[in-house]
């Protein structure tokens, strides 16, 4: 982080420290709220119809001549031939190989850009009526959470991990319906579950069953395979 940054980040730290009047927090708060009012509007109202989806997250980073960049692409394609939409974070990287596929076949191919001040532009393989962007990360949780009927978690960073993270604990808690969550590479997610496996269920943080809240894979074919045959004696509609 250069010296601007930093001065950057400290004066940020400052004003939120700083004292206000009440006027001024009435102003800025009731904005606050009408924005992630809009938000949820406008994602709502383009998402309540799309029918059954899968989320496909992982790193904007991801090149496309990476292999877990066509993996990635593969899956939506097959995951269209199957009769599923795909919603992935509108960026690039794995979320750009995720729309890609899913353009490939035809399919109804989703973006929920975030507004970021690196890595994130909307990529061009979004349906035009199915580009959303957020301000709000959590605004944004809750659409893919609402409209998703599974996760295909690709390797990514802190953001994907959230994303796991985020669902599997919104099922262990009983918040949401269990629907299924794929880890995609076995040598990338391989040590996270080993040390979930030896430390957070051997201090008693988890229990033993939490581990089957996902499946690991390494292929395309396993992959939608889990999902299908997740759905197969279920109706899919929204998650709640």
């Amino acid at each position: 982080m250069t010296e601007n940054n930093w001065k950057e980040e400290e004066e940020k730290i400052k004003q939120a420290f700083g004292d206000k009047t009440w006027a001024q927090i009435k102003s800025e708060e009731s904005w606050r709220i009408f924005k992630i009012m809009s938000e949820f509007v406008e994602g709502i109202d383009k998402l309540s119809k799309i029918g059954p989806c899968v989320s496909i997250f992982g790193s904007a980073r991801t090149s496309p001549d990476n292999p877990y960049y066509k993996i990635a692409e593969e899956i939506a394609a097959k995951l269209v031939r199957h009769g599923y939409g795909v919603i992935t974070g509108g960026g690039p990287g794995i979320m750009e190989a995720g729309n890609k596929g899913a353009a490939s076949e035809k399919g109804r191919s989703v973006g929920l850009n975030i507004e970021l001040p690196f890595e994130q532009k909307p990529n061009p393989y979004i349906d035009s009526d199915k580009n959303i962007n957020f301000d709000f990360f959590f605004v944004r949780k809750v659409m893919f959470v609402k409209y998703s009927q599974g996760f295909i978690i690709m390797p990514g960073g802190f953001g994907t991990l959230d994303e796991m993270f985020e669902s599997l604990t919104l099922i262990q808690t009983h918040k949401i319906g269990r629907f299924p969550v794929v880890l995609v590479g076995k040598d990338y997610w391989g040590g996270l579950l080993d040390w979930i496996k030896k430390t957070m269920v051997g201090h008693g943080n988890i229990h033993e069953e939490d581990l089957e809240l996902f499946s690991l894979v390494d292929t395309p074919t396993e992959a939608v395979r889990v999902i299908d045959d997740f759905y197969a004696k279920y109706l899919l509609k929204p998650n709640f």
